[in-house]
């Protein structure tokens, strides 16, 4: 009886870790690194290379998952302090700091091991796409910038997207790479203003902290412009056809609906933006460049 009833709260931990990460929240990054991976594998050979294309699924999920539950690690204690956050698994109790550190080493372990199987440079340089992971969430203690920081870890995956087919550079997964970081790091602008009071006063820092929420709105303004720009210069680079153009057109109208609903003065429907907005971005970009490449001649 002892220890069927130990067993019990396993399943409650595995979700509660879930939770924690935010697993579902994979679909903002996971399709520019299905972009970036098609697109390499449409210049290799036109050929899908599926045992390719699931590594840099698990690559990424792995690498994810641990940030997400390093960052709820070290900021565990400014999360009990958000009246925003204080519901979150570390602080309730949900999840403790030893099961969540498990958890963040095993995808930790499944992130190398993947990247292992790809090629030696993504082995090489699998360390490398860790330490941003781990120095974000640190940022909000050193930097009025720790967007910025966020934009580099996320940047990197198209690049590794391109790298783990190829084995080698490409400045066309770059380009893609500084777009998506520049995107994430605008939307996460438009997010951090729900904490401006709560992060004044317990002193973390960031842009909407520092300079207000007008600054923050204005300068995810500016960071989604330049994401529009550095998506035409990657479709221009790579030779994109009308259905990628025709992605890059409804992008931008959801850019434009996101800044329409989000105002310096009316923050009330942040998550719409964030949640709903941004996810349909990914995945109608990489829908549209799907089936530009495979109109192009990539083969199934």
């Amino acid at each position: 009886m002892t220890s069927a009833s130990a067993a019990i709260p396993q399943p409650g931990r595995t979700k509660a870790f879930l939770r924690l990460v935010m697993i579902e929240h994979s679909v903002f990054a996971l399709p520019f690194a299905y972009i970036a991976a098609l697109s390499a594998m449409f210049q290799l050979d036109r050929n899908i290379h599926w045992g390719r294309l699931l590594l840099v699924t698990v690559c990424m999920v792995g690498l994810r998952t641990f940030a997400m539950a390093v960052n709820r690690i070290i900021d565990r204690e400014i999360d009990a302090r958000n009246p925003r956050t204080a519901q979150r698994e570390l602080v309730t109790g949900a999840m403790s700091v030893k099961h969540a550190w498990t958890g963040a080493l095993v995808a930790l372990v499944v992130f190398l091991g993947a990247a292992a199987l790809l090629n030696p440079l993504c082995l090489a340089l699998a360390p490398i796409a860790v330490i941003p992971m781990v120095v974000y969430p640190y940022g909000k203690r050193f930097t009025n910038f720790p967007q910025a920081i966020l934009g580099i870890a996320q940047a990197m995956g198209p690049v590794g997207g391109w790298l783990a087919i190829t084995g080698t550079w490409s400045w066309d997964a770059v380009i893609l790479g500084l777009a998506v970081g520049i995107w994430i790091g605008g939307f996460d602008l438009i997010y951090a203003c729900q904490d401006v009071e709560t992060d004044r006063e317990i002193g973390v820092m960031s842009v909407p902290a520092r300079f207000g929420i007008p600054a923050a709105v204005w300068g995810a303004r500016v960071c989604h412009a330049l994401t529009t720009g550095l998506f035409v210069w990657y479709a221009l680079a790579t030779g994109a056809g009308a259905f990628f153009w025709l992605g890059l057109l409804i992008v931008a109208g959801a850019f434009l609906y996101e800044h329409s609903i989000v105002r310096p003065h009316d923050l009330s429907r942040v998550n719409r933006a964030f949640f709903s907005v941004n996810g349909f971005i990914g995945i109608a970009l990489f829908v549209c460049a799907l089936l530009d490449l495979l109109v192009r001649g990539l083969t199934v």
